[in-house]
């Protein structure tokens, strides 16, 4: 994974017809923001179509986009994908539907800034490329656990390009090459996570091309705000890498115990709470850094639960073509 300087001058001239997909599952509350970020986008917008993907969602999300599509002037394409609730499934959908050369990705609780397909898609000037992934930063967040988050930069793809095995893009924020897919496959249909390394893998591991990042093609998304959705998150995030082992020998991650939690817990309560507070008192720190230990506690607690709970169904395996 490399990130080189692209000559302006040449990129400002490459601006290849761009696909971008979006799965949506009951995202109606989600829509019009996203739909105010693709009106902003600053691409050609004669070089550029949104295939929107409804996932069987129960609220109004499809009459929502086919609204848009009629008064609309941008590309959209409203689709739907029924058969399999997934939304790698739903991504197949919109990449058989595409016309584009790239294909690009993020989702409809994601807010793409202005710049975001420019800079996102420059680096494929370079035709050894054939993946590229974006940043992802935090919308402003009020809670304790989204501070937390944006503070460990939870969401940033850094964690998963310095990835160990391979490095990769999360679909928040990620392009492809249309002849990279034809070449290497489409997502599982039936995986429920880690379909965005299963696919970036498949393609750099079979030669196709490289990947580069592009720090400046920024979007942002929202961190999780209750405990509920913290546990929900990292206990997908633990499924993935097992699933993930199964498919490809990633190596599983160390479990973490009880007996590890309670010796850090009162490490914690005797060490880091004395100080932090003093910290705080003297406005050096707030209550983010005093509850730091035991909020990563809980996430890798569900991150292990998540992973030692998984099983990799057998459909999951299945990959589609275009």
């Amino acid at each position: 994974m490399n990130h080189q300087p692209v000559d302006t001058t040449t990129a400002n001239s490459f601006l290849p017809q761009v696909s971008v997909v979006v799965p949506i599952y009951n995202g109606e509350a989600d829509l019009p923001d996203l739909l105010c970020c693709l009106l902003s986008q600053t691409y050609p917008k004669d070089r550029v179509e949104y295939l929107l993907v409804d996932n069987n969602s129960s609220d109004r999300t499809l009459t929502f986009l086919k609204t848009s599509a009629e008064n609309c002037p941008i590309k959209i394409y409203p689709l739907s994908e029924n058969q399999i609730q997934s939304s790698y499934a739903a991504r197949n959908t919109g990449i058989r539907a595409a016309t584009g050369k790239i294909v690009v990705f993020t989702d409809a609780d994601c807010r793409p800034q202005p710049q975001w397909l420019n800079a996102l898609i420059q680096p494929f000037v370079n035709s050894e490329v054939v993946i590229v992934a974006g940043e992802i930063v935090a919308l402003p967040g009020k809670t304790l656990l989204e501070q937390h988050a944006d503070r460990q930069e939870t969401l940033s793809q850094k964690h998963t390009l310095g990835h160990s095995f391979h490095p990769y893009g999360q679909t928040a924020n990620l392009a492809i090459r249309r002849i990279a897919l034809e070449k290497a496959g489409l997502f599982r249909p039936y995986l429920t996570s880690g379909g965005d390394a299963d696919i970036c893998w498949r393609i750099l591991l079979g030669n196709i091309g490289r990947l580069e990042f592009a720090p400046e093609a920024i979007v942002q998304h929202r961190h999780r705000a209750t405990l509920k959705e913290l546990q929900s998150q990292w206990r997908r995030y633990g499924r993935s890498n097992h699933y993930l082992h199964e498919l490809h020998g990633v190596e599983l991650m160390r479990q973490i115990t009880l007996q590890e939690c309670s010796y850090r817990l009162a490490r914690w309560l005797l060490k880091e709470v004395p100080r932090e507070s003093v910290k705080a008192i003297a406005g050096k720190a707030t209550l983010v850094d005093i509850l730091n230990t035991p909020i990563g506690l809980f996430s890798a607690r569900a991150r292990s639960a998540g992973q030692q709970d998984a099983k990799l169904p057998e459909n999951a395996k299945i990959i589609e073509w275009l």
